[in-house]
């Protein structure tokens, strides 16, 4: 068999690791430098814990785990007695087995006891049909079976014919939940499947806040940076399995949160050496109050979906899509400004503003945009950009204000490597009222991929060894070993090379492998506990003492 791993996922070389690695520190230390603390979420949780959170969409992505043990058998034998009586199988069964006794050409009679069958059965019944079909195709091998019971003694008989009778059934009923997916209705589903892969780090951490709630000082700012998964179709930038990085704020309305986060953002990147990045910014409250000067307040979701696809399809297509909703030609009329959106951020408020004004709700969001979009003007930014953007429309089932998301730089074809909000109720979901919180997160897997294009992560070195002790001879391996204790105690990186050289290919060998890994100083020889060294960037070759390599090489 040849070794594979599931589609849209991933190994990682030791150069990839040291890279990605070299991503989580960056982001992490700005977690920590902006006071958040980090915590972690089991990688499963019980499925009523993430099932109904995502929206339909989101609950076909979540990755279920069958329940260990013979999941099936109790499930199988509740399946079996409610649709007993509706798949006929026993009725056919016992027609033809006690009625064979005195029947010479039992084969005739089968088929006509088949013909019988048919013209009772609902035609348009799956189930009834597949029994039929079902005795066809294995004609063969029942008739064999019978002859063999035939030949016990007749006290016996009626015996195995009642256990064939059941083995038949669990073998046909096997090939029934095969043929049409039993295992795939929901019904069942839930009763194999008690447990989920996270999603994503949101819900776990809005179930930990509720679990923990007399255990937290709030306002509590957390961080999570660990992977999560999704049924999702692979593509560049889309994976199966992903990390997140997540940093949230509950417990405080406060929009300096909001301000702190775009600050959190230019950190990171600009840290990264990622520069020109936007971050684009939003409010919940202005897609409702813009829905509902339209008039179209019970259409909230088709317009902002529709709305968001600008870029992709245009204002013709967004026109004709919201049109196809139910949403009126003189109600789009309204929205027209929003197609050509062109000025600076405050210049856009006011237009928001201006379209607003029949809106409590919409100009209370223009009010909280103002203030982030002032706050930030005179903070200002290292390398990233912030640009309101009244088509963004993620998270719509959860977000109730801000809403985030960050763009690559330009002339990089990318989704977005990053994305937030706030939301008023996020734990209400697990009974904990009016608990408001705003976070967001970083796209690792995504992030990883535009600083590969752009050449950012070339001088990332992987891990190694400052000093190589090379394995020429067998008498000198506790002096060697005792060395290297000494340099490892002084935090200097060093390695044995295990394998003892007996010719000089095995030696030539060692020093391949010395310079493979860009091993800066390697030790070739031992004599009297003088130490032959070669600084491999300048090939200078030298006699030390353990005391004199420890200061050579600190």
């Amino acid at each position: 068999m040849k070794p594979s791993i599931p589609k849209g996922t991933r190994d990682f070389s030791p150069t990839e690791v040291a890279k990605r690695s070299y991503i989580f520190n960056t982001i992490r230390s700005a977690f920590e430098l902006f006071g958040f603390q980090p915590i972690e979420t089991p990688s499963f949780e019980n499925s009523s814990t993430l099932m109904g959170k995502y929206g339909e969409e989101g609950d076909r992505l979540i990755f279920k785990i069958l329940n260990s043990g013979d999941y099936l058998k109790d499930v199988r034998n509740d399946i079996i007695e409610s649709t007993r009586s509706n798949i006929n199988f026993y009725s056919f069964f016992d027609i033809f087995i006690h009625s064979i006794d005195n029947i010479n050409n039992k084969s005739e009679y089968f088929d006509k006891v088949l013909e019988r069958y048919f013209n009772i059965i609902n035609s348009a019944d799956k189930i009834q049909l597949f029994v039929l079909d079902y005795f066809k195709k294995n004609k063969t091998q029942f008739f064999e079976k019978i002859k063999e019971i035939e030949s016990v003694e007749e006290s016996r008989r009626i015996v195995e014919i009642n256990k064939y009778r059941n083995d038949l059934f669990l073998l046909f009923f096997d090939e029934y939940l095969s043929e049409y997916k039993i295992l795939n209705s929901n019904k069942t589903v839930s009763q194999i499947s008690e447990k989920a892969l996270r999603y994503d780090l949101t819900v776990p951490f809005a179930r930990y806040v509720v679990q923990h709630q007399n255990d937290i000082s709030f306002p509590f700012k957390r961080y999570q940076i660990q992977p999560v998964w999704r049924a999702d179709r692979p593509q560049k930038g889309r994976f199966r399995e992903f990390y997140q990085c997540d940093a949230d704020v509950v417990g405080s309305k406060s929009l300096l949160q909001e301000v702190e986060f775009i600050q959190l953002y230019d950190a990171v990147f600009s840290k990264l050496g990622l520069a020109g990045t936007t971050i684009k910014i939003n409010n919940r409250k202005i897609l409702s109050g813009i829905a509902e000067v339209i008039g179209a307040k019970d259409k909230l979701i088709d317009f902002t979906v529709a709305l968001d696809k600008l870029d992709k399809i245009g204002k013709d297509g967004v026109v004709t899509e919201m049109l196809s909703k139910g949403i009126t030609q003189e109600a789009i009329e309204k929205v027209d400004p929003l197609f050509s959106f062109s000025g600076s951020n405050l210049e856009n408020i006011r237009s928001l503003e201006n379209l607003l004004q029949g809106s409590e709700e919409g100009l209370k969001g223009v009010e909280e945009l103002r203030f982030v979009i002032n706050a930030i003007s005179d903070l200002g930014l290292e390398t990233a950009s912030l640009e309101v953007d009244v088509t963004l429309a993620r998270g719509l089932n959860y977000y109730t204000g801000a809403i985030f998301e960050v763009a690559a730089p330009k002339g990089v074809k990318m989704g977005s490597i990053g994305g937030g909000g706030r939301y008023d109720d996020l734990t209400g979901i697990f009974g904990l009222k009016d608990v408001s919180g705003v976070g967001i997160s970083f796209g690792l897997d995504r992030i990883y991929l535009v600083l590969e294009e752009l050449g950012l992560l070339q001088s990332v070195e992987l891990p190694k060894p400052k000093v190589l002790f090379l394995n020429f001879d067998a008498s000198t391996d506790i002096i060697k070993l005792k060395a290297i204790q000494s340099l490892r105690e002084k935090g200097v990186k060093c390695e044995l090379y295990p394998d003892l050289a007996t010719s000089n290919k095995q030696e030539k060998k060692q020093w391949k492998y010395a310079t493979n890994r860009k091993i800066e100083f390697v030790v070739s020889k031992i004599e009297n506990d003088i130490f032959t060294i070669k600084d491999m960037t300048n090939f200078e070759q030298s006699t030390l003492s353990i005391n004199e390599i420890i200061e050579k090489v600190k």
